[in-house]
């Protein structure tokens, strides 16, 4: 019997840039994209930002963030996370294997060094590499950071978003390696991160729930994996349509074709539940909206 062909993978939502680590939000009239830039040696020394009004047309907006302007790392920039507070917007971002808040008035910037040093440099007794930073605000109004590589970690924030209050809590789950992302829907807290390595065609995203910010987190299973010629398919973020039940997942993939672990892209998927709130399982060969749609307009 003949194996049918597979369909080729929807096309990367940012066109004419390797971008990986996507961290997705919605702020004012535009949904808004914060990758890793993939130079291809894992040493990028800037952040760019994408914007779009629709999920389906994407506009580069530039350099947000030079790491020339840090003082503590001018290199090796990964895996950025973004949060609004209070008027401002947080920049979370990695610099030298330590994690660093940047500061801005507008969703693009320009974003400045809020500290002058890192705000993680990680804890000797964690196993854990001070990369992937996640920021969430609960709905009670207290804000977190999760990070790690090895161990998902916690940090309490103080209101000011630059402070770090209290010590840091392990959560810990058997196969977490890194890309942590939380967030809460119908009172569950979902955890969310990657597997494997992102070198590896079997990069994939997992998820889990518990009933507080730091779990205990119980393991659900993966929900996004490789299929077809979609390769690598990990460190996620996912986006909630105010006021509704739709959800999105924007991830990364090797890029297609030819690309690897240094050279990746990105791309958004749909993310629905079942009645009794699993996550279904996300098929990175399926496009986020059908040919012709409008997509996912701001207000609609």
């Amino acid at each position: 019997m003949d194996t049918p062909l597979l369909p080729a993978p929807p096309p990367a939502i940012i066109q004419g840039a390797y971008a990986a680590d996507p961290d997705i939000h919605l702020f004012g009239d535009k949904y808004y994209i914060y990758p890793t830039s993939d130079t291809g040696d894992w040493n990028p020394t800037s952040f760019s930002a994408w914007s779009s009004p629709d999920l389906i047309h994407w506009k580069a907006e530039g350099v947000i963030l030079d790491l020339k302007d840090v003082m503590w790392g001018h290199g090796h920039g990964w895996a950025p996370s973004m949060a609004f507070r209070n008027g401002k917007y947080y920049f979370y971002f990695v610099a030298e294997h330590q994690i660093g808040v940047a500061v801005g008035d507008t969703p693009t910037g320009p974003f400045k060094d809020a500290l002058g040093h890192p705000l993680v440099v990680g804890d000797p007794t964690i196993n854990s590499d001070s990369i992937d930073p996640f920021a969430f605000i609960d709905d009670n109004g207290q804000a977190w950071l999760y990070w790690g590589s090895g161990t998902m970690v916690a940090y309490k924030l103080k209101p000011d978003m630059i402070t770090l209050d209290g010590p840091p809590t392990p959560i810990p789950i058997a196969d977490f390696r890194e890309g942590t992302v939380v967030f809460k829907r119908k009172g569950t807290y979902y955890f969310m991160w990657s597997e494997d390595d992102t070198r590896s065609d079997d990069y994939r995203v997992a998820y889990g729930t518990g009933p507080t910010p730091t779990g205990p987190v119980k393991v659900a299973g993966v929900i996004l994996q490789k299929h077809g010629d979609a390769k690598g398919t990990g460190h996620n973020s996912v986006l909630n349509i105010p006021g509704t039940d739709r959800w999105y997942i924007v991830y990364h993939r090797f890029g297609v074709p030819g690309g690897d672990g240094y050279h990746r892209e990105t791309c958004l998927g749909k993310m629905e539940f079942t009645a009794d709130g699993k996550i279904k399982p996300v098929d990175p060969l399926v496009p986020a909206f059908p040919p012709g749609s409008a997509g996912e307009p701001v207000g609609r």
